[in-house]
Parts: C-alpha cells; structure tokens; sequence
C-alpha cells in the first residue's frame, strides 16, 4: 500500500511542503508541472497558495478544481531528496 499524504502546505513560490504517513517529508516544487488546461491558472502564486490537503482523497486540490495524485506527489518528494 502507498503511504498517504497527511499534511501539506504552501511553503512559497510554487513549492510545497509535504507529509506522508510512512513519516517521509519534504519540500517538492511544482514549477514544471503548472501547465495544461487545469493547471495553467495555477501560475498565478495567489490561487497556487490556496492548495490545500483533500482527507478524502489525500492529494493537494486547489479551488478551481486542479488537483495532483498522491503517487506523483510521493515521486517528486522521492526525487528531491
């Protein structure tokens, strides 16, 4: 079973700190990933910041729907580190 994302928050720019349940954290930068359809809205910093920890779904979502899955999120953690 994957570990779940259990805290995330906007750290700055377009980077987020991220917790998962396996205890494994870190900051990631989404820089790269803000394009296409839901996601190009998302290089205004001020909706960016507005993500927040979905509990249902355990992913980050902002509010105007965009939202990454948990696995890529783990991946980029995985890769920064």
């Amino acid at each position: 079973m994957l570990p779940r994302l259990t805290n995330a928050r906007h750290h700055d720019a377009f980077r987020v700190w991220l917790r998962f349940s396996d205890g494994a954290e870190g900051i990631i930068d989404l820089t790269a990933e803000l394009h296409g359809p839901m996601f190009d809205a998302l290089q205004d910093p001020a909706l960016f910041a507005q993500l927040r920890l979905d509990p249902a779904l355990h992913t980050l979502v902002w509010p105007n729907g965009a939202d990454l899955a948990p696995e890529f999120l783990r991946e980029c953690l995985r890769a920064a580190a």
